[in-house]
């Protein structure tokens, strides 16, 4: 009975992964072996036989290529699932293993970075030790992940947003949020939301004139009543603090 070219090469990844994570081939001897064992390939020494080998490992490699795509792509599908639970513990451990298959995929960073948001927040001190090692860890992972999408996709929006959000709410760091969150407006130029944080990162570096003058951006921009109202409380937060530390 034929195996099908499916099958074939599925078990063909699993057995090369195998030889390469737990080191199974030991000897030269082995490797002939296997090598007359899967292409009938022994010791080519003639430019046809060499011709020949070639050939078969071309296509074995093919194969090779084809079974790590497809199981790449089955890890993205089962993150993505876990992330429509909102199982963000399991969708990172997946995440984490798409990019060992796609490790130049400014979105599998991007998804890393928020669910490494989101364990943070889980991250709760149960046994009241005081450490935030736990916590601190993820927040590390989700801002280096953030960075690394930036660093393929300068203008990533969700990834700048999120960085954004991330210095300004969760580590302050107000000063590292200004750069990222700048861009992003300079891009998006209705996107009040990016506004909001970056209103709020020019406030907390003690930036009042510039968080003055991005509520007024948001204040002319916005069709939201409600987000209107919001902007002009903050407006007049800032003004207060600012006329307070003339």
């Amino acid at each position: 009975m034929k195996i099908s070219r499916k099958i074939g090469i599925a078990a063909f990844a699993l057995l090369f992964s195998s030889f390469a994570f737990t080191g199974c081939i030991k000897s030269d001897k082995e490797i002939r072996r296997m090598q007359k064992m899967e292409e009938g390939v022994d010791s080519p020494s003639t430019e046809a036989e060499l011709k020949e080998a070639i050939k078969k490992y071309q296509e074995r490699v093919n194969d090779v290529q084809l079974a790590n795509s497809q199981v790449g792509i089955w890890y993205k599908l089962l993150a993505t699932r876990y992330l429509d639970a909102k199982m963000y513990g399991e969708a990172l451990k997946n995440f984490q293993m798409a990019l060992q298959f796609y490790p130049a995929n400014q979105n599998l960073y991007y998804w890393t970075g928020v669910c490494a948001s989101y364990m943070a927040h889980a991250s709760l001190d149960f046994d009241a030790t005081g450490s935030t090692t736990e916590r601190d860890n993820y927040l590390n992972l989700s801002e280096t992940s953030f960075l690394r999408a930036i660093s393929i996709e300068p203008h990533y929006a969700k990834a700048l947003y999120s960085l954004g959000v991330l210095y300004v709410w969760e580590l302050y760091q107000f000063d590292k949020a200004i750069p990222y969150l700048e861009t992003l407006c300079n891009d998006q130029k209705r996107d009040t939301d990016a506004m909001t944080v970056l209103a709020a990162a020019y406030y907390g570096n003690h930036d009042y004139d510039k968080a003055i003058a991005m509520y007024d951006k948001i204040i002319a921009t916005t069709k939201l009543e409600s987000k209107k109202a919001e902007a002009e409380a903050n407006k007049r937060i800032v003004m207060d603090k600012a006329y307070a530390s003339n």
